[in-house]
């Protein structure tokens, strides 16, 4: 990663930022000279990095009042705010059969009400001015996932409302686009400890057919923060309503 001065200036929220792909966000975007202030649902391993650009704080993206707390400090210690990069997110593997009011509120309730209430506290803040929403979806969304009909239908969700906020909000300046990781994360080692090691060797195998680019999933820092770099920047301010895959080909059209 090369330093660059790509968005000096610019003030950004990144929700889930003390972990995996919301992390490596921060920290890339921190880099290329952004404002940043990280929020999670658990401490942050650091307080302050990047000479003062990177700045974290607790947030649970399910609560309205937690989201506006958080989003109004972050504001008013950043000067104001320009993009939301929206990663936060959880996921459940469990039988459509199986799941439970609990766990279908749970999964929906993060990553569904989660991405309105974070998008709406951003959207305060950006309507007199303009800015970017990004909003983490996922290739489950689109074509479904064996396992996780709940987390399939929360970004399948996330999808359908950011291509509707892209409509409503674009006459504000705001563009709002949707990605779909295809990223190894520590959410993707807890699944694959999981697995014995017969299941393991079939996975593999499978994810080495499915995705053209190397066969296997991406790494946040190299493939995913770069593409966050350039949504987050004035470059991307024609796109608007998209959703893109950085995810080696695993949800090309077939």
């Amino acid at each position: 990663m090369s330093d660059t001065t790509a968005l000096s200036g610019k003030r950004i929220i990144v929700t889930g930022a003390a972990r995996g792909i919301g992390a490596s966000a921060a920290r890339a975007l921190a880099f290329a000279g952004a404002q940043v202030s990280g929020l999670d649902v658990v401490k942050a391993p650091t307080a302050t990095t990047h000479d003062g650009r990177l700045t974290h704080d607790l947030c649970d993206v399910s609560s309205r009042s937690s989201v506006n707390e958080a989003f109004d400090r972050a504001v008013q210690a950043m000067g104001g705010l320009d993009v939301l990069i929206h990663v936060a997110g959880v996921q459940r593997y469990t039988p459509a059969e199986a799941i439970t009011d609990d766990e279908w509120d749970l999964v929906v309730g993060v990553n569904a009400r989660g991405t309105m209430i974070t998008n709406q506290a951003a959207f305060a803040h950006l309507k007199d001015r303009g800015g970017r929403i990004v909003n983490f979806a996922s290739a489950a969304g689109a074509l479904g996932l064996r396992g996780c009909a709940h987390y399939a239908a929360s970004k399948g969700a996330v999808l359908a409302w950011t291509r509707t906020i892209a409509q409503e909000w674009g006459p504000y300046g705001i563009s709002a686009n949707a990605v779909a990781p295809g990223m190894w994360t520590p959410m993707y080692d807890t699944t694959r400890a999981g697995m014995t090691p017969e299941q393991l060797a079939a996975h593999d195998r499978g994810m080495a057919t499915i995705i053209p680019l190397g066969g296997k999933l991406g790494d946040p820092d190299t493939d995913m923060a770069p593409v966050l770099v350039f949504l987050a920047s004035d470059a991307s301010r024609f796109i608007t309503g998209q959703t893109l895959a950085v995810d080696g080909g695993l949800m090309m059209v077939r």
